[in-house]
């Protein structure tokens, strides 16, 4: 057995608080959230957005809490601890983060190119252009491969380095001393650029177009899955962080309070974005003289295609505001990939009983290698393979296994009164049925829209590359789970 005085352990609540709101804050808060917002009805959006954040958000994420606080293991060795058989699902939650991971540095990568160009307006007049073909020479044929875009690849070589500095030192000097500097820069950025945005001309034609609620679509089954859908991913449901972050815990931790700051952390942050956002494309609208929905876009098409060519409109400011923006993605990037290491780094050091620095070296050196593969003419393809399939089969479908193993096969009650122990506010009786009925229902219905979607958006080709992964999902679990536990005792930090 493990020792006690051996086990990572968080030297303060702070610490423990910026590690998970920056594992929630991410690229999804700033390209995502303010498309959802705006194309699922507007200010009426927020209605379905927050009771799925009381009735799903909230209870799950204290379920998280509670199972890694309460186990103070490794994901694996929480459900082994459950039903042995059950080990096999630990390791894929904690796969799949890993897998994010892996095309997730190139995002970021991304950021970084564009965060250089910035200071200059690199990236010239068609930002379009310039993004697809001039740097990444996007291609969906499969000769697209054998093209590295030397950029990119020496961007990941700068983010992998960066995640093996931090992850590779002890929790409190990696982890938590990095997100207590990040998170605060972070914000405080943020908030610089929301206070310019909103200071522009037709600021206030993006900020109306983004809340004029749209009472209809409150009738909608489609808008209360994307709202449910979208903190689900926003608070990094499923994917194994929230139980490896609450292992940490001390005894003494109160679980209600803490889960309460790092939800209304997160979506005060998704709003505050938003507003910018939205504020910068009203901006757009009236000096490019189009309609607002002409401009508005998520995921890379904003960020590297719209925001820039903003910035070219925007005059001699946008030297400043551009960089800070570009910044602001790299620091809301850099504090989730640390976090979506960390499940399989713990998982894999407490197993095999292999130091810390040592997982962490091979595990970056991997990533680094498969992610190459997102660093081609193919790249950009293939990241949206990824992306469309893990998120929403891969965390959606460990999201359920979750919910059903802890609703079913095991004591709600007994976590209830662990959850309730060391606060004021506490939960009643209602928490275990919605663990238990509601949200299983709930997160099924959630996970067959994602499939749904899957199947309605694919070709060939795709099917392939999602098999690809899919077999990955099987193979890597199943490994680590027959894989014989060594017992002999190592120190971990």
């Amino acid at each position: 057995m493990e020792s006690e005085k051996n086990k990572p352990q968080w030297d303060s609540t702070l610490s423990f608080i910026m590690a998970m709101i920056g594992s929630a804050i991410g690229l999804g808060n700033i390209w995502r959230y303010p498309y959802v917002v705006y194309s699922n009805g507007g200010g009426a959006f927020l209605i379905p957005y927050l009771i799925s954040i009381l009735i799903i958000a909230l209870p799950f994420l204290y379920l998280e809490y509670v199972i890694g606080f309460e186990f103070k293991t490794s994901v694996p060795n929480i459900y082994k601890k459950v039903k042995k058989p059950l080990e096999v699902v630990g390791w894929f939650i904690c796969f799949v983060p890993f897998l994010i991971l892996i095309y997730y540095v190139v995002i970021i990568g991304w950021d970084i190119i564009y965060l250089v160009l910035s200071i200059t307006k690199g990236w010239g007049a068609n930002t379009n252009t310039f993004f697809t073909t001039t740097l990444l020479h996007s291609t969906t044929s499969i000769s697209g491969l054998s093209h590295i875009i030397w950029p990119v690849l020496g961007s990941l070589i700068i983010i992998w380095s960066i995640i093996w500095y931090i992850s590779r030192q002890n929790l409190n000097n990696g982890i938590g001393r990095f997100s207590k500097i990040l998170i605060p820069l972070l914000v405080g950025i943020m908030a610089v650029v929301v206070i310019y945005s909103i200071t522009l001309p037709g600021a206030n034609i993006g900020i109306n177009a983004l809340f004029k609620p749209k009472w209809d679509a409150l009738f909608n089954l489609n808008i209360w899955l994307a709202a449910a859908g979208q903190i689900i991913f926003s608070l990094s449901l499923g994917w194994g962080v929230i139980s490896t972050y609450s292992s940490y815990l001390p005894k003494n931790s109160n679980l209600i309070k803490n889960g309460g700051i790092v939800a209304i952390s997160n979506c005060s942050f998704e709003l505050l974005t938003a507003i910018g956002v939205f504020s910068i494309l009203g901006f757009m609208s009236i000096t490019e003289h189009v309609p607002i929905n002409h401009v508005v876009t998520e995921g890379t098409g904003l960020i590297f295609v719209a925001f820039p060519m903003v910035f070219n409109k925007m005059g001699p400011y946008a030297n400043i505001i551009g960089p800070l923006f570009f910044l602001c993605v790299f620091f809301a990037g850099i504090t989730t990939t640390i976090s979506l290491l960390e499940p399989i780094s713990n998982a894999i050091t407490q197993k095999f009983k292999i130091k810390r620095e040592n997982v962490v070296t091979i595990l970056c050196a991997i990533g680094f290698i498969v992610s190459t593969v997102f660093a081609t003419g193919m790249g950009t393809y293939l990241v949206k393979i990824a992306d469309s399939f893990l998120n929403n089969f891969g965390v959606l479908f460990g999201i359920v296994l979750e919910g059903l193993i802890f609703g079913w096969l095991y004591n709600n009650k007994k976590l209830l009164k662990i959850i309730n122990k060391n606060g004021k506010i506490k939960l009643g009786n209602w928490w275990v049925y919605l663990i238990k009925y509601i949200i299983p229902i709930l997160l099924i219905g959630i996970l067959a829209n994602g499939i749904y979607e899957l199947i309605l958006n694919n070709n060939w080709s795709t099917l392939i590359f999602q098999l690809i992964i899919g077999i990955l999902l099987v193979i890597f679990p199943t490994i680590f789970t027959l894989l014989p536990k060594r017992e002999e005792e190592l120190e971990i930090e």
